[in-house]
């Protein structure tokens, strides 16, 4: 796809945004866009706007979001107070998957990882997608870690 533009999200872009996470029926979040909870997701796009550690990105071509990625940035103490990037929630629209767009939003986190002075950039991936663990192997990823998860209460 030479036509796409991978750009930081704007208020306009989230309801895109949450239909691409609606639509990932293998390990989906519970998201979905509605009238009443609308207003919740543009809240936390606004806090995530505000932080500077905190990007979301969307993949767009013909004026179309078909993808994104968020990017945030941990420092630590460990690893002589290494800086870590973290890429999460990346979705592909699901016909659009393969062609591409994945690996440049991937390369364009790497590149901003590296311009920002991270040591490292780390993702997780859901168990279930055997498909993306194979696309980060082949990206030159290396499963390095085992995660861990725990509900702390209802979602707001």
């Amino acid at each position: 796809m030479s036509d796409l533009l991978i750009r930081e999200a704007k208020k306009a872009d989230v309801e895109a945004v949450v239909r691409l996470h609606e639509a990932d029926a293998l390990a989906g979040h519970g998201d979905a866009w509605t009238e009443a909870n609308g207003p919740v997701y543009e809240a936390a796009f606004a806090t995530l706007a505000a932080h500077p550690d905190h990007t979301l990105y969307v993949a767009e071509t013909e004026g179309a979001v078909v993808g994104t990625f968020l990017l945030s940035f941990l420092p630590g103490l460990t690893g002589v107070g290494a800086l870590h990037a973290e890429l999460r929630a990346v979705q592909v629209r699901s016909d659009l998957r393969s062609r591409g767009i994945g690996a440049r939003m991937v390369a364009f986190a790497e590149t901003e990882a590296r311009r920002r002075g991270a040591a490292v950039l780390e993702l997780t991936s859901n168990l279930k997608r055997v498909d993306a663990h194979r696309f980060y192997e082949r990206l030159g990823y290396a499963k390095s870690h085992a995660g861990f998860k725990k509900k702390l209460g209802p979602a707001r």
